[in-house]
């Protein structure tokens, strides 16, 4: 009995020491309340499946009593917010394509007649099918829209039907919008993680002090540590999008040149962010921790789960300095939407500036550790 009282105060003792070494550093207290508190946030107001924003273009051919009437409760519900207001048939791709519209609805010029006669009267809704999730939901509510106009109608025998065509995922399957965006974000988490481990590493084991009084200048050790880490990760990214369209049979529409460009480009945005970790850790431990810490906001913040649009304005601010949302949007749009050089070298922009400021901020801080 009173060995088993020994033993139980030993671990009682063992458990409170732990827990006073823990509480006692100012970095194990932010460590066990921040991540958890932001992360919280995060998925509070980023990973949300509502539909809340969903801009949208309207041809409407009628300009009758009829589709003013149907579009003021398209308009009525604070979902659908009207971004443009077309005039032919042949801007419709261009509001598509540039994302500037999640639909199109088109309404023909005997919309009003057809109603009158008791015929049907067809109304085409044109998706932007890259994000099937949020493509689906703005269907739906647009034919409960439509179906609740119907039963409006007085003496109406077909009333209107909906017309649907998903551009770039004409079946609105969730593989075809997931798939393509996981050969950005499944390389950026190795990527990351072995950026961040370069320089740890080599200053646990006692090497980097080595390395930093050879002739070789910060400038030459950033792009020595740099160069390897984007290699593998455009490997990684090669085995996924090789799965993707060969396993899964996805079909590509775009280049593939032009598809690498983009992805060297996301790389080493990843790669001067995890080489800047690196450079401030002390232990392999701490970058592993700062790691894991940061790549969660990254995936939610990407756009990979839900749409950009879907999150407060605030968040949406700050995906700006996110690579993981243009390096997923450039793939997605040259993957699925054949898009040129022309149509995503805006996207090019935010991840050439992470690099500008991420990869001489590791260099910087290599050079610091001399002094």
């Amino acid at each position: 009995m009173t060995s088993t009282i020994t033993i139980l105060a030993q671990i009682v003792a063992l458990v409170r020491k732990e827990f006073l070494a823990m509480f006692k550093e100012p970095s194990s207290r932010a460590i066990l309340v921040a991540p958890a508190l932001m992360q919280a946030l995060l998925f509070g107001y980023g990973a949300t499946y509502d539909l809340t924003n969903a801009p949208y273009a309207v041809l409407d051919q009628s300009r009758s009593a009829a589709s003013i009437e149907l579009l003021a409760r398209l308009d009525g519900t604070g979902v659908f917010k009207r971004v443009a207001t077309l005039t032919s048939s042949q801007q419709i791709a261009g509001v598509i394509d540039d994302g500037d519209a999640l639909l199109v609805l088109s309404i023909p010029s005997d919309f009003e007649q057809r109603l009158a006669s008791h015929q049907r009267a067809p109304l085409q809704l044109i998706l932007d099918g890259r994000n099937s999730s949020t493509a689906g939901a703005a269907a739906g509510y647009v034919s409960a829209i439509v179906t609740s106009y119907n039963q409006s109608l007085s003496g109406a025998t077909q009333g209107i039907t909906l017309e649907r065509r998903a551009w770039y995922n004409p079946n609105l399957e969730s593989r075809w919008n997931m798939m393509p965006g996981l050969i950005a974000a499944l390389s950026m988490l190795q990527t990351l993680l072995l950026a961040a481990l370069s320089v740890a590493r080599e200053r646990e084991q006692g090497t980097f002090d080595q390395l930093l009084v050879t002739p070789l200048t910060p400038m030459q050790i950033l792009i020595g540590k740099a160069l390897p880490a984007i290699t593998i990760g455009l490997v990684q990214s090669t085995i996924i999008f090789l799965v993707i369209r060969f396993w899964f049979q996805i079909p590509m529409n775009g280049s593939v040149w032009l598809l690498y460009l983009g992805l060297f480009v996301f790389t080493g945005a990843a790669v001067g962010i995890g080489l800047s970790i690196s450079a401030l850790s002390l232990t392999m431990q701490q970058a592993m921790l700062y790691t894991f810490l940061l790549i969660m906001p990254l995936m939610l913040l990407s756009g990979l789960l839900t749409p950009v649009s879907n999150m407060p304005v605030i968040l949406q601010i700050v995906t700006y300095i996110n690579p993981l949302r243009f390096g997923m949007s450039i793939v997605r749009r040259v993957y699925l939407e054949g898009a040129g050089f022309s149509q995503i070298a805006i996207d090019f922009i935010p991840l050439l500036v992470v690099m500008a400021v991420t990869l001489p901020l590791a260099a910087w801080l290599f050079r610091s550790r001399l002094s």
